[in-house]
């Protein structure tokens, strides 16, 4: 398995389709669109918001860890 892993992820906003590009912290459920400010969350049982609405997974689904980052409430 690599250590080597994406940062960044492009989301694309669900509301007005617009796409921004987003340092991955590795845990992410809330994002506000900066073209439209609609807050993203992910639907449920979706893991967080760049796995819903980004090009590239959260760093820890990209290396195949079990990742809870959008079940906080």
């Amino acid at each position: 398995m690599s250590d080597c892993w994406f940062t960044t992820s492009t989301v694309t906003c669900p509301a007005c389709g617009a796409r921004q590009e987003e340092e991955m912290p590795g845990q992410l459920w809330a994002l506000t669109c900066k073209a439209c400010g609609h807050v993203m969350h992910p639907p449920k049982g979706e893991c967080c918001v760049f796995c819903a609405y980004g090009d590239v997974p959260c760093p820890d689904s990209q290396i195949g860890r079990s990742c809870s980052c959008g079940n906080e409430e």
